[in-house]
């Protein structure tokens, strides 16, 4: 009886405090919402409203589907009903608008012609999870486990081990949380390793990793947005000389990478996730979890299944063919071999950077990838094995059924994107954040609206397209219209903040894939994650950006950073041994 009077308490108080949070949210926005020109009309303040409802209503009621949904019709009835509130005429088109909302998510073409980007991305997702249900099922994942046991000895290792999976697979963010969230599963169960942990060691290490990897499918989109601004302010530097200079300011994504391993290398745990640790030493992963175990999934199959041999190599050529399909596509669609007849090399970084930077087909490639790797596990599957047709036609059912979830999810999530475009969601914020500074706060300030935008909007690429244009023009004036510290450091702080969201917000996109590809629920995921990020991005504003704005070099603010990151993980109780082994 006092169980659920205490239960009933801590709901009254977090739906309490949600509600507060939502109405104190809108009270500030509606205060400082900015005032246009004569003439203009500035971005609204209720225009924070569908993200700020879904984030909260994801963590009050921990159900995404229907906290996105909600958010959407939100967001149609607010384009449409503030202007005329008692007509029924704009209820309708508000109506009309969360259907188009979604469909524009869903169209075949972009605005540019081009296939839309949303389906060729939800086209990978199908057949990689179908490969990996055969993978299980022909024993190739058995073999990677059994070779993996050899050298992993404990939990330290085993995270160590799928910490340094995620760094190796630094190609695509995508790939990165689907092949090594679905790998490592099975050893990090094996070791009473919480599913929340290894969707966050997933998740750091694919979006901060593609975005400061300078061979990887982000750095076009990033070189770009800086190619565009240098040419616009008359900086004469190419868009890679100043991703590079930024690489030195990119804070956050150099200390959630050493945090990573600091906090694995000693052991220490806190908040949510070092519950979720507990409950995983005791009882077993995925006690807290609504998603089910891909290990357990495949092992419940047929009994043939359990008769596969347990051979490594099933499983490492469909996803090594997957990953050097998909590289050498972006070779040959970025005009590799023709760079090749102009005097490149292959073991040139230059090379492969200018390569890859000129792809223009890279969703296509990874779909193909993804198509290569299905290929190739089915052929492993009957000539190293045999499996019978029953088998792999439960492993294709397995894999979509799976593929549902983020499906559905992927699709909100973009159709919420769609409302906060509309709403221009993200020039509000940097309107209200951004013009309250001093000259030296500025690139701290810049971080932090773009870790707000990103993680309220859920999209790193939207936030960058956001902020590059409008806040580094602000960052050069104030270097004296000269290619300065601040427009470095801020180009940094706009780079970073934009991969915070994106690293942890519920409706990121990769935050998504991580959950899906750990079995593990996507707010317990949110939940355990958000304070460990919260804790690198302070750092990173405090230690990191606010030193190098006022004159240290980056490495002494990342060594300072990372200092007051093992201090801090240094006071922390100990763990118990059966934690720590």
């Amino acid at each position: 009886m006092e169980n659920s009077s205490l239960l009933k308490t801590r709901t009254l108080t977090r739906n309490a405090a949600a509600v507060i949070i939502f109405v104190v949210l809108c009270a500030l926005a509606a205060y400082f919402a900015p005032h246009g020109e004569q003439g203009s009309q500035p971005p609204p303040w209720y225009s924070i409203v569908p993200p700020v409802l879904a984030i909260s209503l994801a963590f009050l009621t921990r159900n995404v589907l229907l906290s996105l949904g909600i958010a959407i019709v939100a967001g149609g009835f607010l384009a449409n009903v503030p202007q005329a509130p008692l007509s029924p005429v704009a209820w309708f088109e508000g109506l009309k608008a969360t259907g188009i909302l979604v469909g524009h998510t869903l169209r075949l073409y972009s605005e540019d012609g081009e296939i839309n980007s949303n389906l060729l991305i939800l086209a990978f997702i199908p057949p990689t999870f179908v490969t990996i249900e055969i993978v299980i099922a022909s024993g190739g994942f058995r073999g990677i486990i059994l070779w993996l046991l050899k050298r992993v000895k404990g939990r330290k290792s085993a995270q160590i081990a799928t910490a340094l999976m995620g760094v190796l697979c630094f190609i695509d963010d995508y790939t990165n949380a689907i092949i090594v969230g679905s790998m490592m599963q099975p050893i990090t169960d094996r070791f009473r390793i919480s599913r929340e942990k290894l969707a966050f060691i997933v998740d750091a290490t694919s979006a901060p990793v593609a975005g400061l990897a300078v061979i990887s499918t982000w750095i076009a989109y990033e070189v770009g947005l800086l190619t565009q601004i240098a040419e616009e302010l008359g900086i004469e530097r190419s868009g890679y000389s100043m991703f590079f200079d930024a690489l030195s300011f990119r804070f956050y994504c150099l200390l959630m990478l050493a945090f990573v391993f600091v906090h694995i290398i000693l052991g220490r745990d806190f908040g949510p996730m070092r519950t979720s640790e507990e409950i995983a030493a005791e009882n077993g992963p995925g006690q807290n979890n609504q998603a089910g175990s891909l290990r357990d999934a495949a092992d419940s199959g047929s009994p043939a299944v359990t008769r596969q041999p347990s051979r490594a190599f099933k499983a490492l050529v469909p996803l090594g063919g997957l990953i050097l399909f998909h590289i050498t596509g972006l070779w040959v669609d970025g005009g590799g071999p023709a760079k090749l007849g102009q005097g490149g090399s292959l073991l040139s970084l230059v090379y492969w950077r200018d390569v890859i930077s000129a792809a223009r087909n890279t969703h296509l490639i990874l779909d193909l990838a993804a198509l290569f790797g299905l290929t190739l596990a089915l052929l492993c599957s009957q000539l190293f094995g045999s499996l019978r047709f029953s088998v792999i036609s439960n492993c294709f059912r397995r894999g979509v059924r799976r593929a549902m979830i983020p499906f559905v999810i992927l699709i909100l999530a973009w159709s919420l994107k769609n409302c906060c475009d509309s709403l221009k969601t993200g020039e509000f914020l940097t309107a209200v954040l951004a013009g309250r500074v001093s000259t030296y706060w500025f690139a701290p300030a810049v971080f932090v609206v773009a870790s707000v935008t990103s993680f309220a909007t859920g999209t790193s690429y939207g936030t960058m397209a956001i902020l590059i244009p409008t806040a580094i023009p602000v960052a050069f004036a104030l270097d004296g219209n000269t290619y300065g510290l601040t427009t470095m450091i801020s180009l940094g702080a706009v780079l970073d903040g934009a991969i915070f969201g994106d690293h942890c917000s519920p409706i990121s996109d990769t935050t998504i894939m991580s959950s899906i590809a750990s079995s593990c629920d996507l707010m317990q995921h949110v939940r355990t994650q958000l304070p460990y990020s919260l804790l690198v991005a302070a750092l990173a504003l405090l230690c990191a950006y606010l030193p190098s704005a006022l004159g240290l070099p980056p490495l002494w603010s990342f060594a300072l950073a990372v200092l007051v990151m093992i201090c801090l993980l240094l006071l922390l109780a100990r763990r118990k041994k059966a934690h720590s082994r």
